[in-house]
């Protein structure tokens, strides 16, 4: 698949998942989303084991030292983790999304635009939002997009149920966000060594991991507030090799 396919297929998901729901959301029922959504979270988990593996790969202990990779991306996470807190970073994306919505709601604007503004925040906001499409970039594949994918499918479904054509608008939007970060990806892979991208996929991994946690209810881990990993991580390898 080619660079940018994740975001493609990502488009195309909510597009007819929107244009089912606007007809068949009444037949899916609460059961049916949970089973899915159950679904999801395993696989998510098998890709971060997937993806936590490349820290394995025997170019890292020949270039940082046998034991450094591991404290690299512990290190990454905690630091990350705190500046995220920090920053209040998860917090913020949801106060954001809550004035948004809020403002279109006050101002009295139809159910398309409001749709619209509850659609694009939903799939654009998190961090498989972020993840995927640098991922896409990096020439990681489009597996985390692809399941993003399934779900925004699902979720469209729903929304377009209420609000109607808006949610399929929201394509624009994840064309523009998630494409935005798929070339920011694909600059980084020319710019970083491949030591550089191996952690940085591996502490990626771990954050989908936590993703897949949220996913299966089994902890709210504001995978968001640890974003700024993905930036330490690189930093970290530069400094120790």
């Amino acid at each position: 698949m080619f660079i940018g396919s994740g975001t493609v297929i990502n488009i195309i998901a909510v597009l007819i998942g929107s244009t089912l729901g606007v007809f068949i959301a009444h037949r899916l029922t609460e059961k049916i989303r949970d089973v899915v959504t159950d679904g999801l979270g395993l696989v998510t988990g098998m890709i971060a084991v997937l993806t936590c593996a490349s820290i394995t790969d025997p170019l890292l202990s020949e270039t940082l030292g046998a034991g450094w990779p591991v404290l690299i991306v512990l290190a990454s996470i905690v630091v990350g983790g705190m500046l995220g807190t920090a920053m209040q970073i998860e917090e913020r994306l949801e106060r954001a999304g809550d004035r948004l919505k809020a403002r279109f709601s006050n101002d009295g604007s139809s159910k398309f635009t409001e749709g619209f503004v509850a659609a694009s925040l939903l799939f654009c906001v998190g961090a498989m939002s972020v993840l995927g499409p640098i991922t896409d970039g990096l020439g990681g594949g489009n597996e985390i997009l692809v399941l993003k994918s399934t779900l925004d499918f699902f979720a469209s479904i729903a929304f377009a149920s209420v609000f109607g054509w808006g949610v399929a608008a929201s394509a624009l939007t994840i064309l523009v966000f998630q494409g935005s970060l798929t070339a920011l990806g694909y600059a980084l892979g020319n710019f970083l060594s491949e030591v550089q991208v191996l952690m940085l996929t591996a502490t990626g991994g771990l954050l989908i991991l936590g993703i897949s946690l949220r996913l299966l209810n089994i902890r709210q881990i504001p995978v968001g507030n640890m974003l700024p990993a993905l930036v330490i991580a690189p930093l970290l390898v530069a400094i120790v090799a």
